[in-house]
């Protein structure tokens, strides 16, 4: 049997990943991280920041009541300093750019598979370290990550900047499971997060008003929507960081008289310029793409004949490639077989079957040989 550090959030997801370890008969150790401290981080402007320091607590105390349930010790752990320098740091800055981040998976890299499992390995002389993630790991005979076999839970999309030593020291107990069988274990069970809503919202910092939010750390510069089709000026927009290429919603678009009416959605931006392009429509190919450039890819298996479909985002289907041309070690051209809506500054994952083959950031799109930046 093992020694086993299972991250414990005061979610269903992890407190049933530890009761099935302890239940293979393993020695298990409970540990809690505090990741965003808002008295530390400039978040004291935040009107949810009250409930957002008792949330924090009220997570300790699920995952305490857990951990004395099954009967392992808990210890917490505090990587403030280390998530501000390597996932909110590049989360702002993305945004500067006038890009769309996920810091999930520079959480999962740097917080939850760096500096927790280095913490663990130095003070509990582990063997592993657990999550209660939706994927698995083969560690024989080479390391291989698979997806979750709840196909709507699946999270080897946000997993896909780990290394081969990381994943080598790494459990998911419940990559064989469904969420519902997970609910009913901890409801089963007794465990005080059963009926637990799931986390939402950034990744440690939870459900936001994501404008005011970022007010806090990033000023707004309004500047103007363009569109597209006919490079006229439709009104001013209130700032780059808060569109996303794709977005249909909360635009603040009202009627003008000088365009049909009908929804408008972002098809580009240009940060220089500082404008916001915009089309009209359901039936036009501003948002298609069938060629990509893929950066700062992490290979867990780096072998590009294998690569057979990419995910550009979470949730979303598999896209066939159709060919892959190295460029250098860690960047690659792709080209797939539908045309998808492709967003530079998000992830995309490469994938062989059910094996996760790494993934790395979109950095350029095409569509029929037409480069798609503004």
């Amino acid at each position: 049997m093992a020694k086993i550090v299972v991250g414990l959030s005061g979610g269903v997801d992890s407190s049933v990943a530890a009761y099935l370890l302890k239940e293979q008969g393993h020695e298990v150790i409970g540990l809690f991280m505090q990741n965003w401290d808002p008295a530390l981080n400039n978040d004291l402007a935040d009107p949810y920041i009250d409930n957002e320091i008792c949330q924090a607590e009220e997570d300790f105390k699920d995952a305490e009541a857990v951990a004395n349930k099954i009967g392992i010790p808990i210890h917490r752990v505090n990587f403030v300093k280390e998530y501000w320098d390597n996932v909110f740091e590049y989360f702002l800055r993305e945004y500067k750019l006038g890009r769309t981040p996920n810091p999930d998976i520079f959480c999962n890299k740097y917080i939850k598979f760096k500096a927790f499992l280095e913490y663990a390995i130095e003070n509990f002389d582990c063997d592993y370290i657990a999550m209660g993630h939706y994927a698995s790991v083969e560690h024989t005979p080479r390391v291989k990550m698979l997806r979750g076999l709840d196909s709507n839970k699946d999270q080897t999309y946000f997993l896909e900047q780990l290394s081969k030593e990381q994943l080598a020291k790494s459990l998911f107990p419940l990559g064989k499971m469904q969420k519902e069988e997970v609910r009913k274990i901890a409801t089963e069970q007794g465990l005080a997060t059963a009926a637990k809503k799931d986390s939402t919202g950034i990744c440690f910092i939870g459900e936001r008003n994501f404008t005011q939010f970022l007010t806090n750390y990033l000023h707004e510069k309004e500047g103007d929507f363009i569109d597209i089709e006919s490079g006229k000026f439709v009104q001013r927009h209130k700032g780059l960081m808060y569109y996303t290429i794709g977005q249909r919603k909360g635009l603040g678009i009202g009627g003008n008289k000088n365009f049909p009416q009908g929804s408008w959605f972002v098809v580009g931006k240009n940060v220089e310029k500082n404008i916001v392009y915009i089309a009209q429509g359901d039936d036009n190919t501003w948002l298609d793409s069938d060629e990509a450039i893929v950066e700062n890819i992490n290979f867990i298996y780096d072998d590009i004949d294998s690569i057979k479909s990419a995910k550009f985002r979470y949730r979303s289907s598999d896209v066939n490639i159709l060919s892959v041309e190295r460029l250098d070690e860690t960047s690659v051209k792709i080209k797939y077989d539908v045309t998808q809506a492709v967003t530079p500054g998000q992830a995309c994952v490469f994938y062989n079957d059910e094996e996760c083959l790494g993934g790395g950031e979109i950095s350029k799109v095409w569509y029929q040989g037409e480069d798609r930046v503004f």
